[in-house]
């Protein structure tokens, strides 16, 4: 199947900007009368009779809309600090997208290898990845962050914050990702209607960079209430964990 992306919808009418243009008339070879496929990347999918073949300008008349098209049945915010080799969280951006990830949040620590995040890149790889996985909403990339100030902005969110680091601390053990999931929305129940909202809490999960989160970062975290988790017995790359996470979710929820 073949989609393209419009944020430009007016009535009946959807338009697609130069570069969707440019794939569907001139890569694809699409003309006028075609069927094609689009979504807004806020959830509605559109079929669609193409009625200009401008590969600058295209246009197509809406047929059909689809609510919540591919919508998974949980909120996911993944707070992952963008790894020394940029290609790393890239690849991590693309497969989170492709299993079910609402926000994707780039936050730097203190040991972070990587001060600097350019997201513009990222979007376009969230696009491509929402397209391909057949989804009609497009994750969010917020800019990038200090750790420090994404821990004290969900303070007081009601959601079931969880923090991955490798070091243990006597007074706060660490539990299995999956544990901790357990107490949420059980496994295997029958999809709520997304349009109706979500039928858990959100979920929010902090992944370190590779040198860990500080004594001091985690310390924050457990007072503003996320519980310390584990992903395993193995020693696992940030890019993996952060991957290896949105999996257990999206498990936990099928």
């Amino acid at each position: 199947m073949e989609i393209f992306y419009s944020n430009d919808i007016r009535g009946d009418v959807c338009f697609l900007d130069q570069e969707e243009s440019g794939h569907c008339v001139r890569v694809l070879r699409h003309r006028s009368g075609d069927h094609i496929c689009v979504i807004d990347g806020e959830g509605t999918f559109y079929d669609c009779t193409l009625l200009d073949d401008s590969p600058k300008a295209a246009s197509a008349r809406i047929d059909g809309v689809q609510r919540c098209w591919g919508a998974h049945r949980y909120n996911l915010t993944m707070a992952v600090c963008p790894t020394k080799n940029i290609d790393r969280f890239e690849w991590f951006a693309e497969k989170a997208t492709e299993l079910g990830v609402d926000v994707i949040a780039p936050v730097i620590g203190e040991h972070s290898e990587r001060k600097v995040l350019k997201t513009d890149r990222i979007r376009k790889i969230l696009l491509s990845a929402t397209k391909q996985s057949l989804k009609g909403a497009i994750p969010q990339i917020s800019e990038p962050e200090s750790v420090s100030a994404f821990i004290r902005a969900h303070r007081d969110a009601d959601e079931l914050k969880l923090i991955a680091y490798c070091f243990e601390e006597e007074d706060a053990p660490r539990i299995s990702i999956k544990d901790a999931l357990a107490g949420e929305t059980p496994a295997g129940t029958a999809p709520a209607d997304p349009a109706s909202g979500q039928p858990a809490r959100p979920i929010v999960i902090l992944i370190g960079p590779e040198g860990d989160f500080s004594r001091a970062e985690a310390s924050l975290a457990l007072e503003c209430g996320f519980r310390p988790i584990h992903l395993g017995e193995s020693r696992l790359r940030t890019e993996t964990a952060a991957l290896t996470a949105v999996e257990a979710v999206y498990f936990h929820y099928m």
